[in-house]
């Protein structure tokens, strides 16, 4: 993923469910192998250029040590993470990229203890003034808090599960907003298998993030299938880089006006989606 954004030097680089960092050190390996970096430069993306949350505190503390570990951040430094439900609230801060993988599966919840001493769990709707629909869907939710903290033309490239894009009612509204308010380029069909239990349908989503508009800013969606006909697992056969080199081929970063239809990568027209 990281391969094709392709970060460059004075980014300000975001992961909102950062866990234990790994999208924000890819970002920041790639900028340190790929640029020749000025001393304000070097400053910038050890203190300044990456920023995470993450709602469980032994991951943040294990994030933040992993982040030291790579010469990011100090300890007598404000830490670039924090730990906090990211979709709580709008941070006000934005960015010119957004990473991330956020967790699948489980809707908000909270838990409370009935009359009877039983423990239930209520599904927790987010309401924000700045969401296009109140849910309890978190993947939807995510989506939508991606947006908020892209910059106007800022990047994202978020993976989520096959119900962000199928999904009725509240998932219909956060697309149709999507493809009108971002330019929505780029949908990554991921194999089963590859995240968490087998049979979770995976996805990573590009876009980025317009100005305000009268006509939709999506043109076209371009999808690659990388699931058709193709078998991995965590453990016996897992999806290793090489069978990711055709996508980075096929997106074409930096010249996505040059793309070629292919077996596994067409296009779509905005009538179309």
């Amino acid at each position: 993923i990281v391969e094709v954004m392709r970060p460059e030097p004075g980014t300000r680089i975001c992961d909102p469910a950062c866990g234990t960092g790994g999208f924000l050190l890819a970002a920041h390996d790639y900028i340190a192998k790929h640029a020749l970096l000025d001393p304000d430069q070097r400053k910038h993306l050890r203190f300044e250029a990456l920023h995470g949350w993450e709602i469980v505190d032994a991951t943040a503390r294990l994030c933040v040590m992993n982040l030291l570990l790579h010469g990011i951040g100090a300890e007598d430094a404000d830490s670039p993470i924090s730990v906090d439900d990211a979709l709580k609230a709008d941070p006000g801060e934005r960015f010119e990229m957004v990473l991330t993988n956020p967790p699948f599966g489980k809707r908000s919840s909270i838990a409370y203890v009935n009359e009877a001493g039983e423990a239930e769990r209520e599904s927790l709707v987010v309401v924000r003034d700045d969401f296009w629909a109140s849910t309890s869907n978190k993947q939807l939710n995510f989506v939508q808090h991606v947006k908020t903290l892209l910059a106007i033309d800022g990047r994202a490239a978020v993976v989520v599960p096959d119900n962000v894009l199928f999904e009725g009612g509240a998932g219909e509204t956060v697309r149709r907003k999507l493809l009108a308010e971002c330019d929505v380029h780029t949908l990554l069909r991921l194999p089963t298998g590859v995240f968490y239990a087998q049979g979770v349908k995976a996805n990573v989503l590009f876009f980025d993030r317009k100005p305000a508009s009268e006509t939709p800013w999506t043109r076209e969606l371009w999808v690659y299938d990388l699931r058709t006909n193709q078998h991995f697992t965590l453990k016996q056969n897992p999806l290793r880089t090489e069978h990711l080199h055709p996508f980075i081929e096929a997106f074409r970063p930096g010249e996505r006006h040059a793309r070629e239809e292919s077996e596994r990568f067409r296009r779509f027209s905005y009538e179309q989606l």
